[in-house]
């Protein structure tokens, strides 16, 4: 049950001119039905929630919303006291973060959204709209014409194609004269050795080569990247893109990695999304012409959002992270926020502080 705070809320800087805006597709994204701005709105939440929620209530939709652009417009509290903070808001219903895809084929990516809602909603309604959402998505596909992230590798050109018709030996041109060479005898005998060629590295292998320059902490080398590929080939095998696999490795990083590939491996089976049925083109025995007519069309997805954890950034439904986090930052979260202290481990620590300033005492 929250409890009313009475004491003066900070004033909400004003939202500046050069704040900048998430890429399109990104960013802030508001929810409808919203009650009138009120003066008192927040007043369940504490100071420092307060103070951010009225801050990215006044933010344009669009708006970036990662933590270290709210830290640097908020300067009275760090990255990772707004990290707390924004995972209060989630908790008391005031914001998600989601996962969406845009485009369609191969050209599919996902983005971040953060959806947000003056008035605080329950878990029921924010799962209520984001299937809402999912079937908007559905019906009409989000036309998104932001550039690809900085990690996806540029497209190789296309192989060249070769004549339908070949010309025939007597239409074919002379060849050039190439100057005969004395070949040696011990190698007129032996086989030409077929030319080398380098292998064409595999999507999960680019996928994870390109973690560095993403993100330094994530810097892999060569044979981390190919000891971690048939990791990360599982994902790409579950229908995901690289995309998606990128963010679901980057997201949440501490300030400080030590090892890479250990944090990596780690995402990577921790992480794995969930293997999704297949659907099979035919439908009934009854309808051979009708089958044979549509078996060469492709099934369209449905367009799922992943709900993302507000804290670690671990995608899944919605309906298994509720108040916006995963399990264990729930149980984190839950366990920290309310903590009643035990009136027995009071009295043990209440003895110790008194033992030590005995032994403290000058004889």
């Amino acid at each position: 049950m929250a409890t009313q705070h009475f004491s003066s809320a900070l004033p909400i800087p004003a939202v500046s001119p050069a704040y900048p805006m998430a890429k399109p597709g990104y960013g802030k994204r508001s929810t409808p039905g919203q009650q009138p701005r009120k003066r008192d709105d927040f007043a369940l939440l504490p100071t420092r929630e307060r103070y951010v929620a009225g801050f990215v209530d006044h933010l344009p939709d669009g708006a970036a919303m990662g933590i270290k652009q709210l830290a640097k417009q908020l300067p009275l509290y760090g990255q990772q006291a707004i990290s707390t903070a924004l995972n209060a808001l989630s908790v008391a219903g005031h914001l998600r973060r989601v996962r969406c895809p845009v485009g369609a084929g191969d050209e599919c990516r996902w983005v971040s959204r953060t959806f947000w809602s003056r008035t605080a909603r329950d878990n029921e309604w924010w799962n209520t709209y984001l299937a809402t959402e999912t079937a908007t998505q559905t019906a009409a596909p989000a036309q998104d014409t932001a550039p690809p992230p900085p990690w996806v590798p540029a497209e190789e050109p296309p192989p060249p194609t070769r004549p339908e018709n070949p010309p025939s030996a007597e239409q074919a041109p002379e060849p050039t004269a190439v100057p005969q060479q004395r070949t040696p005898p011990q190698a007129r005998d032996a086989e030409p050795a077929p030319p080398t060629r380098e292998a064409t590295p595999s999507p999960a292998y680019l996928a994870l080569a390109l973690l560095g320059r993403n993100d330094h902490r994530l810097g892999l080398s060569a044979d981390d990247c190919t000891a971690l590929e048939p990791l990360a080939t599982q994902w790409l095998d579950r229908g995901v893109t690289r995309d998606y696999l990128t963010n679901a490795l980057t997201a949440g990083l501490p300030a400080q990695v030590d090892s890479p590939v250990g944090l990596v491996r780690r995402r990577l089976i921790d992480k794995l999304p969930p293997q999704l049925p297949t659907t099979t083109a035919s439908t009934s025995t009854d309808t051979p012409t009708t089958t044979a007519s549509t078996s060469t069309d492709t099934p369209t997805p449905t367009r799922r959002l992943l709900v993302e954890c507000t804290d670690c950034g671990r995608p899944g439904q919605p309906e298994a992270l509720p108040d916006g986090l995963c399990r264990p930052c729930h149980q984190t979260h839950t366990t920290h926020g309310n903590t009643t202290p035990d009136p027995t481990q009071i009295a043990a620590v209440k003895a110790h502080m008194a033992n030590l300033r005995d032994l403290l005492k000058p004889v």
